[in-house]
């Protein structure tokens, strides 16, 4: 049998478990998370606070281990027996995650560094806004609908 065919087949079954055990844990709700965050101006050093800024801060950070991982898989894969077509895609990949970091293809991109302060601030005022809470949205995507609403990518026209 072709060792990519059980390889594939190899990185499917792990997936699999994977989701199982992702299914084991409870995510935040937005509420549960608005409950952290509500104390972020008034007791910033508090455990609540901290609990804020520390999820918002893991959101990115995941967001960005995941995105680059990602794109070095594709990369790599690309780079086996790669077609015209598909080196122009290695290559834009390569100009677009230099120019905008890893989380361009998650629709936000922080750029330059952004203080984590400022990126928190926002969440916190988003997530104190009524129409996060009413939609029922997991506290992840509260966090990803801030960063896609207030770090979008700048794309040229070109791209």
């Amino acid at each position: 049998m072709n060792a990519r065919i059980v390889t594939i087949g190899i990185c499917a079954a792990a997936s699999l478990l994977l989701l199982r055990a992702a299914d084991a844990v409870e995510p935040l709700s937005t509420p549960e998370l608005a409950e952290h965050c509500v104390f972020y101006f008034d007791e910033p050093d508090g455990k609540d606070a901290i609990f804020c800024v520390r999820y918002v801060q893991g959101f990115i950070d995941g967001a960005v281990a995941t995105d680059e991982r990602v794109i070095q898989n594709i990369t790599t894969e690309l780079d086996r027996d790669e077609t015209y077509g598909e080196r122009a895609i290695r290559t834009r990949f390569g100009r677009k995650t230099s120019r905008f970091g890893a989380t361009v293809y998650a629709d936000f991109c922080l750029g330059a560094p952004v203080p984590l302060r400022e990126v928190v601030e926002k969440v916190v005022h988003n997530l104190m806004n009524r129409r996060f809470l009413d939609e029922q949205l997991l506290a992840r995507d509260a966090v990803y609908a801030t960063l896609r609403a207030e770090y979008p990518c700048e794309v040229d026209d070109d791209e």
